[in-house]
């Protein structure tokens, strides 16, 4: 998204009385840096925390260790578990995590090829999940999941005050 579409959905959630959060991993920061762009952030924005690290996501965030063992780091479990901490330490309405595979050498195989990136969205307490595989290079990668979270974001703001 560009700068103007970014203010546009911080218009939105400020209207809307929202406040969000973010629980980075593959994007490493780059959801609050390219959301930061916008203008209107600072009445909506708590925080982003990068937790690329499975021990970071366990003591930050409260990722069971279990968890990681069993379904690996880059998995839609682990990034349940990232949006629902993520939720108990900043309360915001609006609670984003995101973990993925940008390079060789994690948890990458025939069903989750480089490029698999697992999305958590809490919205006014409701967790919808999403994955995509995205082809290019690591920060081609992590670009587009960028994107691919403000669209969400911008879609699910639209379609629940659709009607109000």
């Amino acid at each position: 998204m560009n700068d103007k579409e970014l203010t546009q959905l911080a218009f939105k959630l400020k209207d809307k009385n929202l406040k969000i959060a973010f629980a980075e991993s593959i994007t490493g920061g780059m959801l609050v840096s390219e959301f930061i762009k916008a203008k209107g952030t600072s009445d909506v924005l708590l925080g982003s925390i990068v937790t690329y690290a499975e021990e970071v996501k366990q003591k930050l965030l409260g990722v069971k260790k279990q968890t990681l063992k069993l379904y690996t780091a880059e998995s839609q479990q682990v990034t349940n578990e990232m949006v629902m901490g993520l939720y108990k330490l900043l309360k915001a309405e609006v609670c984003v995590a995101v973990t993925g595979l940008c390079g060789v050498g994690a948890s990458e195989s025939s069903e989750k090829p480089v490029g698999s990136v697992f999305f958590s969205i809490l919205f006014l307490q409701r967790v919808e999940e999403y994955r995509e595989v995205f082809d290019g290079d690591s920060t081609a990668i992590r670009k587009k999941a960028a994107d691919f979270i403000f669209q969400k974001l911008e879609e699910t703001i639209d379609r629940h005050y659709a009607h109000s």
